[in-house]
């Protein structure tokens, strides 16, 4: 029974849940990175190569040369997508890993400046603190200042 009331606590203290919620969120956010690096970036580094930069690959095999070959003779030239090359054989899909690459630094980036601005907007926060003025004294402090002060002018003159 011990196991299981560790087990319990262990799930629903504080750093697990906010792990969880972390997640859920890279989640969500890889996908619209992924988003930006397909739908924008990458056409834009694709216009370079006058093709779609993720379907450039190697044939390794006889068999995938040939019938790469034999897609593009009956497509005026147009590559055989990345998928059915690999249907047919073993492909060095170099195109494909840059591509991932360029999704790796993107985001890599983009969690760097969210990260600086959380600690910038953090720093801030905290010298504001520290930059606080000190508050005045309570009234009832004031009043004892004040009696001690006139109790110190009677003892002495």
């Amino acid at each position: 029974m011990g196991l299981i009331k560790e087990f319990k606590e262990f799930a629903v203290r504080g750093n697990v849940m906010d792990m969880a919620i972390g997640i859920i969120i890279g989640g969500a956010f890889s996908v619209i990175i992924r988003s930006v690096i397909d739908d924008l970036v990458m056409p834009v580094v694709g216009i370079a190569g006058k093709a779609d930069f993720q379907n450039f690959y190697l044939g390794l095999t006889e068999n995938v040369r040939d019938g790469v070959q034999a897609y593009e003779n009956a497509n005026n030239g147009a590559p055989m997508p990345l998928d059915d090359a690999r249907a047919l054989g073993p492909v060095l899909a170099w195109g494909n890993f840059i591509s991932v690459a360029i999704n790796f630094v993107i985001l890599a980036f983009v969690i760097f400046v969210m990260v600086k601005l959380v600690n910038t907007a953090k720093k801030r926060f905290e010298e504001e603190k520290t930059a606080e003025p000190a508050k005045a004294p309570a009234a009832d402090v004031v009043l004892l200042g004040e009696i001690r002060d006139l109790l110190k002018a009677q003892n002495r003159g």
